[in-house]
């Protein structure tokens, strides 16, 4: 059995700062990081994108791009991670080899199983938890919703949405093949602590 995925999704942000984020995360042994910075322009998301996976290829972490497929090849990343109303996966594996890796957000179970059919290599659902990062009276799915979308596919499905180091055992004991985070990684707590801390929580 594959021990549970930590995956940092970036926030927002200097570009120079999330540089440092991503190096740290990939240091402190986080399994795949999403660049996902939309206000970026090309020129710069590129740069960012390109000195991420320079900055992960020592590691065993693995770097994707946000919905952007053109961004991903130009700057070598491992793959993509589309958006829930973005091109279907089909698609993405029409035109590239089969090692890209191709994720997707998805909200609900009818989602998820059209994403899993698709050719998704894994999933991202929630919200699972209130999370500070969408606004007040944001649906939030609860952990019998993860758990029915984690079994009724055939890919990892990762939990994001308020995930925090108390919480993200729950996660894992609904179903959940991981967690991601953009919040979860953007506090006082150096990454590594955070990291090593998510993973004594999976094996307690």
């Amino acid at each position: 059995m594959q021990p549970p995925v930590i995956c940092l999704v970036t926030g927002g942000g200097p570009a120079k700062a999330l540089l440092a984020l991503i190096r740290d995360a990939a240091l402190a042994g986080v399994d795949l990081i999403q660049v996902r910075e939309p206000g970026l322009d090309d020129r710069t998301l590129v740069t960012l994108t390109r000195d991420a996976v320079d900055a992960a290829r020592q590691t065993h972490c693995r770097v994707v791009v946000n919905d952007r497929v053109d961004i991903a090849l130009a700057a070598d990343a491992a793959g993509v991670h589309l958006r829930g109303a973005s091109m279907s996966a089909t698609r993405v594996r029409g035109v590239i080899d089969g090692s890209f890796l191709v994720g997707r957000s998805v909200h609900d179970r009818q989602e998820a199983l059209a994403a899993a059919q698709s050719g998704c290599d894994y999933l991202i659902f929630g919200t699972v938890f209130p999370s500070r990062s969408k606004p007040p009276g944001h649906p939030v799915a609860g952990l019998a919703q993860l758990h029915e979308i984690a079994t009724a596919v055939h890919i990892p499905v990762l939990a994001i949405g308020g995930i925090s180091t108390e919480n993200a055992a729950v996660a894992i004991a609904a179903g959940a093949a991981g967690v991601a985070g953009i919040e979860l990684f953007r506090s006082d707590v150096p990454i590594a602590s955070t990291v090593s801390c998510l993973r004594r929580s999976f094996d307690t």
